[in-house]
């Protein structure tokens, strides 16, 4: 009979924990003058770095491709828990950090540039993904097979050419900005 309330208190605890662990995460509550999420300061700033890194390629050596843009999972995730919103962005930076640590030389880009870019979206994924509980972070397979995919059909398939790698920096804006959304969707209460 003793537990009884131990449990129950736990159980109490666990419950307001979890629903609250979203409300004090710095990087989606909005700073004391409503103006501006930290994820999106940093956002941003990678969106920003992005067009500092475009590849001077022309229009007609752009890269054919059959690597449809994920549009159903962003709506499928638009759609989820809060935190589940929160696991997929978390994926979406770390693919896209990963997918950036491969060879770009032949993009042509200045390597601080490429640094900063990474170190943003590293400490954006790093702050989110303790702002999401180690239970429902859960990799998607299909969110992980879309970027070998890129990674396959467009960067290796194409010698990772400077084409290539615009054809890439274009898809991650393309991610970024529907994280950016992601993130506006998150409960109105942030």
């Amino acid at each position: 009979m003793v537990l009884l309330p131990q449990i129950f208190i736990a159980c109490l605890f666990l419950g307001m924990y979890s629903t609250g662990s979203l409300l004090g995460c710095k990087w989606i509550v909005k700073d004391q003058d409503d103006i501006n999420h930290q994820f999106h300061v940093y956002n941003n700033r990678a969106l920003g770095f992005l067009d500092m890194m475009i590849t001077n390629t022309t229009k007609d050596a752009e890269i054919e491709h059959t690597v449809a843009f994920p549009n159903q999972l962003y709506h499928q995730k638009s759609k989820a828990t809060d935190e589940d919103k929160l696991a997929f962005i978390v994926q979406i930076l770390e693919e896209v950090a990963a997918l950036f640590e491969e060879d770009h030389s032949s993009a042509s880009w200045e390597e601080n540039t490429v640094e900063n870019f990474l170190n943003i979206v590293n400490k954006q994924a790093e702050e989110l993904r303790s702002c999401v509980s180690s239970l429902s972070f859960k990799v998607q397979r299909r969110t992980e097979m879309y970027f070998k995919r890129l990674s396959n059909e467009i960067l290796k398939k194409n010698g990772y050419s400077a084409e290539a790698w615009e054809t890439i920096r274009n898809i991650t804006e393309d991610h970024l900005r529907q994280c950016g959304f992601l993130v506006n969707s998150l409960g109105n209460a942030h």
